[in-house]
């Protein structure tokens, strides 16, 4: 039997992969076993090349102490300190901290008084991360970075351009190392398909401006 001709018509969907079983002897020689894996997909942050976000001060959290509700906290502020208050803990150390890296430490503290504790963190609202939009836009303002987001995106989340705006001549204000950097961007290039380098992913702190 021709394997290579079998394993080249077996499909396999993405994530998937093939673990092929030849026969042994001839006695096995009319089966094939084929076999499929799912390999662990890797976080959607990493595929993408963005770092795990970090807390930041202004951003809001919900630790949840498994089965001690007493303990548990629905609506954290990070101070401007970049401390919390929690109970029993008191102020505690968040900004910096990944939230998997704040759970550990939360695990720790609270080990000392709760047996095997499970602690939860979530980010409720991250007020942090933002990049501003000004000029001849319909809606001026911030944009939360919660997720990422281009200058188009920017641009439509602040309801889209005026007839005003001067579509060429749009650029985003970058803190770079300190100083402070011009990044052109071409709005009917970009709706076009073209000049798409153009079209970043904004970081916190830009200001995307749009003249008239």
């Amino acid at each position: 039997m021709n394997f290579r001709r079998i394993l080249s018509s077996v499909k396999v969907l993405p994530g998937l992969s093939l673990v092929a079983v030849l026969p042994l002897s001839a006695q096995s020689a009319g089966a094939l076993n084929v076999s499929a894996t799912i390999s662990e997909p890797a976080p959607v942050a990493a595929r993408h090349g963005i770092p795990e976000y970090r807390i930041e001060a202004g951003d809001v959290l919900a630790v949840e102490v498994w089965k001690e509700p007493d303990l548990s906290s629905s609506s954290v502020p990070v101070r401007l300190d970049g401390k919390i208050s929690l109970p029993m803990l008191g102020q505690t150390e968040a900004a910096g901290l990944t939230p998997g890296e704040l759970e550990k430490a939360l695990l720790a503290k609270y080990g000392e008084y709760v047996r095997a504790p499970r602690v939860t963190v979530l980010l409720k609202e991250i007020n942090s991360q933002k990049a501003y939009v000004i000029g001849e836009v319909k809606k001026e303002g911030f944009v939360r970075l919660v997720s990422p987001v281009t200058v188009l995106q920017a641009l439509a989340e602040c309801g889209g351009l005026t007839d005003f705006a001067s579509r060429g001549k749009i650029h985003i204000l970058r803190t770079i190392s300190g100083r402070e950097a011009l990044l052109p961007f071409d709005y009917t290039a970009v709706v076009r398909g073209k000049k798409m380098e153009q079209n970043v992913v904004l970081l916190p702190g830009d200001t995307v401006v749009v003249p008239h």
